[in-house]
């Protein structure tokens, strides 16, 4: 049986039987005098069992190991292993279903989503409140506030779960206030106001309370505990991040790290 017949039983191409020789997993016969290559039934067996453990998901190295034990238990472990990580891929992929599903209903609610998509369910409702209010506004949404929803993003993205227990203590606050929004967009129109002034304009300590007075105090004591996020004075983060403002909105900002830090001793 030539090499084009073979792979024709197994219902294989004779460029999988060609690899399968060059790594080792199916024996290669000895060629005729004509230079031919002659399998038997027994290569045709081998080779149908070798495509039907890939297709069960085995990688080749698993179906040598199997090959090898003409007993079978490796077959059992290796079965026992590939089922077990295809109930994680499951899992993972109802988990990321479920999500897609979110970010589908968001979008038919409102309409769109946000620039920042895809963030948690508790992000994407802050996101919604923002869009809602700033609707609102009498005139354009103030800088910050988009320059916010970045950063908070940015830091949920970037934080593992045990280290976002501030922004999830924010969230929850923000939306349990219904004044809640409505302050923050003035503190961002404070920011907004010192895109063009000095660091001595007596606004910026006006600003930087704003801004405390604005943050829970179960949101400061989360973001104590975990350093705000990362958002500290220190690290090229921080070199980053305070460099996106004007000169009077980062020492603000700093002046208000500063503000947090001492109310949250």
């Amino acid at each position: 049986m030539r090499i084009g017949e073979l792979a024709g039983v197994a219902g294989v191409t004779t460029r999988a039987v060609r690899h399968y020789h060059r790594i080792g997993l199916l024996p290669e016969p000895s060629r005729q005098s004509n230079g031919y290559r002659d399998y038997s039934l027994r290569d045709a067996v081998e080779l149908a069992r070798i495509r039907r453990l890939t297709e069960l998901g085995l990688s080749l190295e698993e179906v040598r190991a199997v090959l090898a034990d003409d007993a079978g238990k490796d077959l059992v472990e290796i079965l026992g292993e590939l089922d077990a990580d295809l109930a994680r891929q499951e899992e993972a992929i109802r988990r990321r279903r479920a999500r897609l599903g979110q970010l589908l209903e968001q979008a038919r609610r409102t309409g769109r989503l946000p620039a920042e998509a895809p963030v948690s369910p508790g992000l994407a409702a802050i996101f919604e409140d923002m869009a809602r209010l700033s609707a609102r506004l009498p005139g354009p949404e103030p800088v910050s506030a988009a320059k916010e929803r970045e950063l908070l993003a940015l830091l949920e993205t970037g934080s593992p779960d045990g280290g976002r227990g501030w922004l999830d203590v924010l969230t929850r606050s923000l939306r349990a206030d219904p004044e809640a929004m409505r302050r923050a967009y003035g503190v961002y129109a404070r920011l907004d106001e010192l895109a063009e002034a000095g660091e001595d304009d007596p606004r910026v300590e006006e600003t930087a309370r704003a801004v405390v007075g604005s943050i829970p105090d179960e949101a400061v004591r989360a973001m104590a505990v975990t350093d705000g996020g990362g958002a500290g004075e220190d690290g090229g983060f921080a070199e980053v991040f305070f460099a996106d403002f004007a000169p009077a909105q980062a020492a603000a900002v700093r002046r208000a790290i500063e503000l947090l830090r001492e109310r949250a001793r």
